[in-house]
Order: C-alpha cells, then structure tokens, then sequence
C-alpha cells in the first residue's frame, strides 16, 4: 500500500504543467476583466462594467474548477501570483477587440492542452477539458459579436453608450 500511496497522482508532469499555467491563465484573465470593468465604470459605461465584473468572476470559477481537479487527481496546483494588469485602455472599443484576443489565445492553450492530453493518453484530464473547449466557443462568439456592435452602430454621437446598452444583450444561443 504504501508504493501505491507514494505514487500520489496518476496526472503526467507535462499535463499537470498545462493545467497550472492554464489556472494562472485564468487567475490573470479574471484580474484584466476587473481592470476593464473598473475602466467602464470609470468611463460610465455602466453595462459594461457589469458585463467585466461577471467576466472576471466567471474566469475566477474557472480557474478553482481547474485548481480543484488539479488537486483532486493527486497533483499539486499551485496559486497563481498575478502581475502585469493593464488598467488604462485605448478606447472602449480597445477593450472587446482584447478581450477577443485573449479568448482566442485561452482557446489555443485548450487545444495544446488537449493534443498533451491525448499524446500522454490522459484521457481523463482530455474528456475534463472538452467543457472548457465548449465554454471558449461561447466566450469568443459573445467578444466577436460585440465587435460586430461597434461596427453596425458607430461610435460617433451616442453610439458608445448605445452599444453599452446593447452588451447585456449579447448571447450564445448555441
């Protein structure tokens, strides 16, 4: 019993290293969308800001989803140190053109993740992350189409807080 004990997880090193840099991913996400939030609040985007605050705490639980399975296979997830937060942005456009940017970059280290998974044949940890892989389909389908609101609308005249208004709106229905 006690060389079972000592093998302590059945997680592969290069798989639990994915997992720790993807909980310190979403830990530095969760803490940008609380800048981007403060920033609209700042700007009186009020809409906004909420649509951030939500953001960052939904990157939060993702990031304890992760850090708890982490553990719960026998690993070690280590807490993120969060450095490096932008807090001033360009423009409110700036701010979903960015988040778009590091929705699409969260998706690639999902998919590197999961082409780790399948190569160590982790398949556990691969059939875990597939929800994460569903939740990035949303998460840029939501960034984009915002987007698509700067472009349909304008900036010009009320359109930013015409745009503001319509972020609450904005839904994957997928």
């Amino acid at each position: 019993m006690k060389d079972l004990v000592s093998l302590k997880t059945s997680l592969n090193q290069e798989v639990e290293r994915a997992l720790n840099h993807q909980i310190k991913t979403e830990a530095h996400a969760s803490s940008t969308y609380l800048a981007m939030s403060s920033w609209c609040g700042e700007q009186g985007y009020d809409f906004s800001a909420d649509f951030f605050a939500k953001q960052a705490e939904e990157e939060r639980s993702h990031m304890l989803k992760l850090f708890k399975y982490v553990n719960d296979r026998g690993g070690r997830a280590i807490s993120p140190e969060i450095t490096n937060i932008t807090t001033d942005f360009d423009s409110f456009r700036d701010l979903f053109e960015r988040t778009l940017e590091m929705e699409i970059h969260v998706t690639h280290l999902f998919n590197d993740m999961a082409e780790k998974c399948i190569r160590q044949k982790d398949f556990v940890t691969f059939q875990f992350i597939q929800w994460f892989l569903q939740e990035q389909v949303q998460e840029e389908y939501v960034a984009r189409h915002i987007i698509g609101l700067f472009d349909l609308i304008g900036e010009q005249g009320s359109g930013r807080w015409q745009i503001d208004k319509q972020i609450q709106k904005v839904k994957y229905e997928g």
